[in-house]
């Protein structure tokens, strides 16, 4: 038996002296094994990325100090000869490895399953590459664990029976307060503090954190020689504006007045590109319909995290904090929910976006599926008032979906952070968090 073929009878195995968990990307890694030469799996730092890829791969090469950089700069080809499937960790390192990746993949006689690379930044010089590796590379971005995969999700309520039309739930969900999902959101989803248990896995999860700027093997300790204190600045003006659609001006007024200096566009953009290299930050973008009425659809980005807890740790956010604090736990909860929610439509071949229009009409995530099938949802804390006001918003779009003759939703969902779930009398499903799995 082969160590997959042992995964995939069992919920978790001991790995590496550790508890591991399956993780929905290596259904992905699987796939892309069988139908390309190079698999790129990239995503933030400490997610799983190597311990997951290290369950296909035959052998590995880790790039993780100066003397195993210079010596694969000298010759790159030659650390890509071994067992395959041949992992290459932290690959970004030598970026000339995605070009040199090209050509063995073209000359090797089995074109399919010979490389993985893992990194968690994009390569500095992006000039170095030079091609887009159509054909023969394949990116799969892994985030960090779901509720479902640290099984602190029952798994209830299925993302894919929601679509299909079949779910019939009712649940009392007495077992999981709020708090339980306060503290998730200062936890984050990181393997490693997923294992500790919550006595340490707070800490855990801030020394993770603290060292997102920490780039040992660059030439000047620094990423593409951007300054750590306005990195960090700006890591926590995204937190500020956590779940909300605030324009690049405000951010920049926000950064130059915590920098105590004028920050132009173009440096924005820079440290802005940077976060999203780094796999730190990950805007959703809006959704358009196509109305045919001339209701004007609001195209800004949300801006959202990769994981919660890095703005809860950018900003000293506790559980008791956001306890204290319902108008700062409902838009932490929202970058939450749609990082569970990314994950789960990432495993159907889905993805997140949101809706907003000129007259104030918003739906917080639509769900959307390659087939053209969409689901609407509403992320509310919990409770009557906020789960009537919740539907009543996916109502009002549903009515208005419906008078243009488009497509309906697939299913409506207000996705709470605690309660039962339940289908209201007008159709909309009431699911709490840690129910819900793809």
């Amino acid at each position: 038996m082969t160590i997959q073929d042992f995964i995939d009878c069992n919920k978790h195995f001991c790995y590496i002296f550790l508890v591991y968990y399956k993780r929905y990307v290596e259904d992905k890694i699987k796939t892309a094994l069988a139908t390309s030469g190079v698999v790129v799996v990239k995503g933030p730092k400490f997610c799983g990325k190597t311990t997951t890829s290290r369950i296909f791969a035959s052998s590995s090469y880790v790039l993780d100090t100066k003397a195993k950089i210079n010596l694969t700069q000298a010759n790159p080809a030659a650390i890509l000869e071994g067992r395959k499937p041949r992992l290459i960790d932290e690959w970004q390192n030598v970026p000339d490895l995605w070009n040199v990746a090209r050509g063995y993949i073209d000359n090797c006689e089995d074109k399919f399953g010979q490389l993985i690379f893992t990194g968690s930044t994009t390569p500095e010089d992006k000039e170095s590459i030079y091609h887009s590796g159509a054909g023969r590379i394949v990116s799969i971005e892994m985030k960090t664990m779901s509720l479902y995969e640290s099984e602190e999700s029952k798994g209830t309520v299925s993302l894919s029976d929601l679509f299909s039309g079949i779910c019939n739930v009712f649940e009392t969900n007495e077992d999981y307060s709020i708090r339980d999902t306060a503290f998730f959101i200062c936890r984050g989803g990181w393997p490693l503090s997923v294992l500790a248990g919550r006595e340490r896995a707070l800490k855990i999860t801030a020394n993770y954190i603290s060292t997102l700027f920490q780039f040992e093997n660059s030439e000047n300790g620094k990423y593409r020689n951007l300054k750590k204190n306005t990195l960090v600045t700006m890591l926590k003006s995204y937190a500020r504006n956590i779940s909300t659609e605030a324009r690049r001006q405000v951010l920049i007024n926000d950064i130059s007045a915590h920098e105590g200096r004028n920050i132009d566009p173009d440096t924005f953009d820079k440290y802005r590109e940077a976060l999203k290299d780094l796999f730190i930050i990950s805007d959703i973008d809006a959704w358009n319909p196509n109305f045919r009425s001339k209701t004007t659809i609001v195209s800004s980005s949300t801006l959202h995290f990769i994981d919660t807890s890095v703005a809860a740790n950018a900003l000293h956010v506790s559980p008791a904090d956001l306890m204290n604090d319902p108008e700062t736990f409902g838009l932490f909860f929202e970058d939450f929910a749609v990082k569970e929610l990314s994950i789960y439509a990432d495993y159907l071949n889905g993805e997140i976006r949101h809706y907003r229009d000129a007259n104030g009409l918003e739906c917080d995530a639509v769900i959307h599926l390659e087939d053209g099938r969409y689901g609407l949802v509403e992320i509310k804390l919990g409770g009557e008032k906020l789960v009537k006001y919740g539907e009543s918003r996916l109502l009002l779009l549903s009515e208005k979906i419906r008078k243009e003759n488009k497509p309906e939703p697939a299913f409506m969902m207000v996705l709470t952070a605690t309660g039962p779930a339940y289908k209201t009398e007008h159709g909309v499903y009431v699911i709490p968090v840690n129910l819900l799995k793809a």
